[in-house]
């Protein structure tokens, strides 16, 4: 029997090797193909929760509005990242927002079946408990950054990162970046200033370490000098 798209897209997924085809195809019957282009939001603050996304192409900032009229990114998540994976709390509303940073598209899982498959699944609950640990780890060093580092060595990890989770390598020692985000979104990301991160990035490309146009900031030429190892 021909398989769906669906189906051998999620088979691909790391995340769902442990799941047998029958399951697989559970899944892929329930998820739906939502197409999100740059700049929209998969979903916004107090919107009701009803699915968990899974990324298939692009990336989206995961955010949430402060008390104070500011905004916090709290993540970027990228290609094949689950979306929404705190769906085990009570809460009904969400706090956060989702905006695509390029064009997207994600499948939504209604939660009452992901939950159901989480439930009957011992090794996928376990995968997606790692996925959250993994996040509370990942804001935990990012508060240690913003005690123990300077903001230029915080915004250096943070194109690290970026080359890492995003780059395409050009040649053998350079890697290019398409971020998408503007100076004030990394300066939220990094802890620092928007001032501070066009100084750092203005340091580096003057010492040949990254480059840029004026016309596209949004693509970062990242070069080996960075130690990207």
């Amino acid at each position: 029997m021909m398989k769906s798209s669906k189906f051998l897209v999620l088979k691909e997924l790391e995340l769902f090797n442990c799941l047998d085809d029958r399951q697989l195809e559970q899944l892929s019957n329930q998820a739906q193909s939502k197409k999100i282009s740059k700049g929209q939001f998969l979903f916004d603050n107090g919107d009701h929760i009803s699915d968990v996304f899974i990324v298939i192409n692009g990336s989206f900032k995961i955010g949430r509005y402060t008390s104070n009229d500011k905004t916090l990114i709290k993540e970027i998540a990228y290609k094949h990242e689950l979306i929404g994976e705190n769906f085990m709390a009570e809460q009904s509303y969400t706090k956060d927002f989702a905006q695509a940073l390029e064009d997207t598209e994600v499948y939504a899982v209604p939660i009452s079946f992901f939950k159901n498959l989480i439930e009957r699944n011992a090794t996928l609950c376990q995968c997606v408990t790692e996925i959250l640990i993994k996040k509370m780890a990942q804001l935990e060093s990012r508060m240690s950054n913003f005690v123990f580092k300077k903001a230029q060595n915080r915004i250096i990890d943070f194109l690290k990162d970026l080359a890492k989770q995003k780059g395409i390598r050009i040649g053998l020692d350079e890697i290019l970046v398409n971020h998408g985000l503007s100076h004030k979104e990394i300066a939220y990301i990094t802890d620092t200033s928007r001032q501070t991160v066009a100084r750092v990035l203005g340091d580096l490309k003057r010492q040949n370490i990254i480059h840029f146009s004026t016309r596209k900031p949004h693509k970062i030429l990242i070069r080996s000098t960075l130690n990207l190892s």
